[in-house]
């Protein structure tokens, strides 16, 4: 019995991810490398850049584990998740994968910072660990789909259609989307807008907003790939998944005053 269930469940994996890939926009917004729209070549710095990340998340647990909190600088881990180029590879490729990383990673910088007991951090790791496996599958079965002519090559710069400001406004208006699904019950629904205005929109201001204001940068993030999802997929009043948005969007507003600024002084230089 075990026989045949082990291939029918990868073979409905693999649907589910093909589904995924063959119908993904072709935008993708933000610091993303046209190394994305030639996934097979770069398959082996991906694999090396999962390992490099799991041994360096290890070492930070096991220094945790015998010197303490005090021996390790938790913000290293974001560092190490941004710095590879495979980040870019499963977020323009999978998003839902790349959210469960993003809460892999800060799972495992809770547990340190919240001092909970090494084996608890451990249990964190691998989920993290699980994560970028499972990432590194996603990327594997979309080269192929990329070399077979399946894949719309992803555009690596931002749409000219719309100005950031403009664009916080719609981040700001799916977002309150979000909460009339979730209310709808259609959680399914409501963390795909999640995904996709964080990859499709988020992503194409994080560059001005970086500049501006690094610290807003990664707490957003982590609401969109972290807090958000989470309380979607953990079944929270819809008060509560309200109190979330409600607080994304006094950030966004932060936001919208930062890039208006930056655009302001764009238009006085010229």
């Amino acid at each position: 019995m075990n026989l045949l269930f082990k291939p029918a469940k990868a073979l409905g994996v693999s649907l589910l991810l093909a589904s995924a890939f063959i119908t993904q926009p072709v935008l993708a917004n933000g610091p993303i490398g046209e190394h994305v729209n030639h996934l097979q070549a770069n398959l082996k710095s991906y694999a090396e850049e999962v390992e490099w990340m799991v041994g360096k998340v290890d070492t930070m647990v096991s220094d945790y584990d015998t010197k303490g909190a005090k021996a390790v600088k938790t913000d290293d881990l974001i560092e190490y998740w941004e710095s590879v180029k495979f980040h870019s590879a499963i977020e323009t490729n999978f998003v839902p994968v790349y959210a469960s990383i993003w809460q892999g990673i800060y799972g495992v910088k809770m547990a340190i910072e919240n001092k909970q007991p090494a084996a608890e951090v451990r249990k964190q790791q691998q989920a993290m660990n699980n994560a970028l496996w499972q990432g590194l599958g996603a990327v594997k079965l979309a080269a192929k789909f990329q070399q077979q002519g399946l894949l719309a090559n992803v555009t690596t710069t931002a749409t000219k259609e719309m100005t950031q400001s403009a664009t916080i406004d719609e981040i700001k208006h799916r977002l309150d989307r979000v909460v009339a699904k979730f209310a709808e019950r259609l959680n399914d629904e409501a963390t795909e807008i999640v995904h996709d205005t964080y990859l499709h929109l988020f992503e194409g201001v994080e560059g001005t907003l970086i500049a501006q204001d690094a610290n807003l940068v990664e707490v957003l993030e982590k609401d969109f790939n972290v807090t958000l999802p989470l309380a979607i997929s953990s079944n929270k009043s819809v008060d509560e998944v309200r109190n979330v948005i409600s607080d994304m969007q006094t950030k966004l507003d932060r936001a919208k005053t930062l890039i208006e600024k930056a655009e302001k002084t764009r238009k006085d230089v010229f």
